[in-house]
């Protein structure tokens, strides 16, 4: 499973300069990558975020495409070993091998993205992507012609549901008769499946492909049948030009440029630290909406933009699952806990959850 700030280094914290990394720092960053860094999205978007790092003085080191498990332990295991301050380790299946590597080594830090375990050398980071993928959605509801919209969705666990629903209730927003239909590929990163879901998905009449997948192989693939597509995660309208109209992205610098501010004024309470916020912090965000766009939903999707940044109102009731029953209560905001436990589809969503 994948999970703000004005960045600022306090050089000398005692006398209150402000500035950034000195070009000869000693902090070191280390990266543990579910995918490849060429994938144009999930681990690209974590890739630019180390990047950033670099620019800024701090050592860095990556490993991409580890495997889950026993390959992750041994990664994370070698990093901590070899004296990186800060170990980050980019999957939600990644969070209990962090756990027990972060007990061996107590002098390193470890951040987990997108989980909810944390220790004394442990924090979590992550954003709420869904504000993100509500807008898309909305734009979605305004732009398909038949109503039925198309989703390949990777994994399904709460972080994925909860992105469908709220594209749903996006596109619901403007178009109340709009379904959602989902297909699962059972993988983050397999380009294939995620364009065979895409066909899957056009050859039962949806004329617009969304994604929580981490490759832009869905978009390529409603580009060839002439449709319109949303990326994840990074801008990848490069792969798909005729296609894109935006991408709901990451900006993971936010939180890795704080994350070395802290670690260089000697923050210690990593065990309360999660990282959790929105379109506000800039962690989360819409890509520049394409020329394929209209004009008049652009203004639309700025107007909700800022509306969202003050007041977070997707998931406030009354709202029904697919059966019908009220999940919801009319007035009722959902509470972080709920909502990162969500394991139910929003009335409008076509579709099961697989166990």
């Amino acid at each position: 499973m994948k999970k703000a700030f004005a960045f600022v280094i306090v050089l000398t914290l005692c006398m209150g300069f402000v500035g950034t990394l000195a070009a000869d720092s000693k902090l070191k960053a280390a990266f543990v990558y579910v995918g490849p860094i060429g994938d144009g999205g999930w681990t690209y978007a974590h890739n630019d975020g180390r990047k950033a790092l670099e620019k800024l003085g701090v050592k860095t080191a990556y490993v991409e495409t580890v495997p889950e498990g026993a390959e992750a332990e041994r990664i994370i295991t070698r990093f901590a070993a070899e004296g990186y301050d800060v170990i980050f380790t980019t999957s939600y299946g990644y969070m209990d091998t962090t756990i027990d590597v972060a007990k061996k080594f107590p002098k390193a830090i470890f951040g987990h993205c997108s989980g909810f375990k944390r220790a004394e050398n442990v924090f979590t980071y992550f954003g709420r992507m869904y504000q993100p993928k509500y807008l898309s959605g909305i734009i979605a509801g305004k732009v398909s012609k038949t109503g039925k919209i198309g989703y390949v969705a990777p994994h399904p666990i709460p972080e994925v549901i909860r992105h469908i629903n709220a594209f749903a209730l996006g596109a619901k927003s403007v178009n109340p008769s709009a379904a959602i239909h989902v297909v699962w590929t059972g993988a983050w990163f397999d380009p294939g499946r995620e364009k065979e879901a895409a066909v899957a998905l056009m050859d039962a009449g949806c004329d617009l492909i969304a994604s929580g997948a981490d490759s832009p192989a869905a978009m390529q693939a409603a580009e060839r049948r002439g449709f319109y597509s949303f990326g994840y995660d990074s801008d990848g309208r490069a792969f798909a030009p005729k296609s894109f109209l935006t991408a709901p992205i990451w900006d993971w610098s936010v939180i890795y440029e704080d994350i070395a501010k802290k670690v260089e004024a000697g923050f210690t309470d990593w065990k309360n630290l999660d990282y959790w916020d929105g379109l506000e912090s800039g962690i989360v965000k819409l890509a520049p909406l394409s020329d394929l766009v209209p004009k008049d939903i652009k203004t639309l999707i700025a107007a909700e933009t800022e509306k969202l940044k003050k007041d977070d109102n997707i998931f406030v009731g009354p709202i029904k699952d697919q059966s019908g029953a009220v999940k919801v209560a009319e007035g009722v905001k959902p509470t972080d806990g709920e909502l990162l436990s969500m394991r139910w589809f929003v009335e409008g969503v076509v579709g099961t959850i697989p166990e």
